[in-house]
This record gives C-alpha cells, sequence and structure tokens, in this order.
C-alpha cells in the first residue's frame, strides 16, 4: 500500500499528510481552515467566471418606498 500524499497546507504552508485520520485536511489545523473560511467569507477567495449580477432582472421590479 502506498504511503499518504503530503501537500502544503492552503493556509501556513505546513506539510500536512493526507490521510482518513486526519480531520482537518487539507489544512495543518482548525485555525488554518476557519482562517480560509473567513477569507472566502470576506470576498478574498473567489471562483473564477462571469459575474453573474441580477442586472438583467432589476428593471422588472417596482421600487420599495421606505
Amino acid at each position: 500500500m502506498p504511503s499518504p500524499a503530503t501537500i502544503p497546507c492552503p493556509t501556513c504552508q505546513r506539510p500536512v499528510t493526507w490521510h482518513p485520520e486526519n480531520r482537518w485536511r487539507p489544512f495543518c489545523s482548525e485555525r488554518c481552515k476557519l482562517i480560509d473560511l473567513g477569507a472566502w467569507a470576506a470576498g478574498e477567495h473567489a471562483i473564477p467566471g462571469d459575474n453573474l449580477e441580477d442586472a438583467a432582472f432589476s428593471n422588472e421590479l417596482e421600487t420599495r418606498q421606505h
């Protein structure tokens, strides 16, 4: 059986062994996982592609008065 692969943690670059016992993979720890999640929530990460805004439908809605 081949040995598990070792990859760098996406957050801190520490080596991470890729095996089922590593509950935080591909991260080295819960801390690095949460740092990455925060970066997604803050918009620092994005999946490449077309920016799909709702502008095509915004003219169909009535303006709401507050």
